[in-house]
């Protein structure tokens, strides 16, 4: 399953660029899927299955604490044997994500779609 940055978030900005996906933002900060991927023109989010163009912003997570675009998380899959910003998080709040529960090898699969 993808990673969720919870309220107790402390604003360190470790978990940044930790990401191997750039899937993890400040709060209030437009994304896009072409952040830190190989990815370019029409995109559909495997696991929300929204159809954008990749390199236009989208609307932020969070406007408060850092966050995590499911769309763009592996945990890390592919790249290492935990996730990264669970591992640098002083205060843990990078935890599972139970809305969005995914097999491994979905993970790998949005890996392979993130990195062309």
């Amino acid at each position: 399953m993808a990673i969720k940055i919870t309220d107790e978030c402390i604003n360190c900005g470790a978990c940044e660029p930790e990401c191997p996906n750039n899937a993890i933002y400040e709060g209030g900060a437009e994304w896009r899927f072409s952040d830190g991927t190989t990815l370019k023109g029409a995109f559909k989010g495997l696991s929300s299955g929204l159809e954008v163009d990749a390199e236009n912003p989208q609307i932020p997570v969070s406007m408060d604490v850092y966050f995590i675009v499911s769309d763009k998380c592996t945990e890390c899959k592919g790249f290492h044997d935990e996730p990264q910003c669970a591992a640098v998080c002083p205060v843990d709040c990078c935890i599972p994500d139970e809305h969005h529960v995914e097999t491994e090898e979905q993970l790998l699969a949005k890996k392979s779609a993130l990195h062309l």
